[in-house]
């Protein structure tokens, strides 16, 4: 299926690594050239992603909870690829506690996951939103989680970060639509990533010693418990998602949330 991509310029926050660098690469493989924005590893995965697709592909290191640093990040990605056609924002963090109760964070948990999951979010959109204003055309995709929808205790602060950025989502759809630019979330479910692992290791440390479990034990009960399919979901197939709503294929698709979770959230 031709995904009518290439040629476009694509930025990804968090592109380093997970499923922000699944989607960066697929997008290159379709022909995309991809601005990789990261705290760390962004130039190593640029540079990887030029020698294996052949595409112009640059990493900044920007922290998208700073106003100036995404400001600047845009201007250096206008000036090597020309203006974005197509934002996924996968950058986001987890408080590092297990929060079941969430008497086991204090308050002050909450600042800094809030400041890069929900404000890192306005300021990328803020950056990125007027240009494709002026061109009439555009896409979003923000990786948010099936723990904003269920109101998962794991991690509360994480949780309600992912429940503000699909509603902040949905704004954004309903204010960009007249002007041509498409919004949409994508959930993932049970991946097998950094974040996912702190969990377990935020679990572990806290859990008593005769019922604490490795990581793939840990894991592999709650895959079973939780997920009808059965299996852990992969970056590469939350970013299949990523791209096809990035792609004119889902031009008709607009202020969605749809999950890639292996039916872990079954909504009515």
């Amino acid at each position: 299926m031709d995904l009518e991509l290439k040629g476009g310029a694509a930025i990804v926050t968090g592109g380093a690594g997970g499923i922000g660098l699944a989607a960066a690469r697929l997008l290159a493989s379709e022909g995309v050239g991809v601005a990789i924005w990261d705290l760390a590893g962004a130039e190593a995965a640029a540079e990887a992603i030029r020698v294996e697709f052949n595409v112009a592909a640059i990493g900044l290191t920007v922290d998208v909870a700073e106003e100036d640093s995404v400001a600047s990040a845009m201007l250096q990605t206008a000036g090597a690829l020309g203006p974005p056609d197509h934002l996924v924002h996968a950058a986001a963090i987890g408080s590092g506690k297990f929060g079941f109760p969430f008497t086991n964070l204090r308050p002050s948990d909450w600042a800094r996951v809030l400041r890069v999951n929900v404000v890192g979010m306005a300021n990328v959109a803020h950056s990125v939103a007027p240009g494709m204003v002026e061109r009439a055309k555009g896409t979003m995709v923000f990786v948010a989680s099936v723990a904003g929808q269920i109101g998962s205790q794991t991690d509360p602060p994480y949780s309600a970060s992912k429940a503000a950025n699909i509603n902040f989502a949905q704004c954004l759809a309903k204010d960009l639509a007249p002007l041509g630019v498409r919004v949409n979330t994508v959930c993932p479910g049970m991946v097998r990533t950094t974040l996912n692992r702190s969990v377990w290791q935020a679990w572990h440390d806290q859990a008593s010693p005769p019922d604490r479990l490795t990581y793939e034990e840990w894991s592999d009960r709650k895959i079973r418990a939780v997920v009808p399919l059965g299996r852990w979901q992969t970056p590469e197939a939350v970013a299949d998602m990523i791209v096809f709503l990035s792609s004119r294929r889902a031009e008709h698709v607009t202020g969605q949330t749809i999950n890639v979770d292996g039916g872990f959230v079954m909504h009515w």
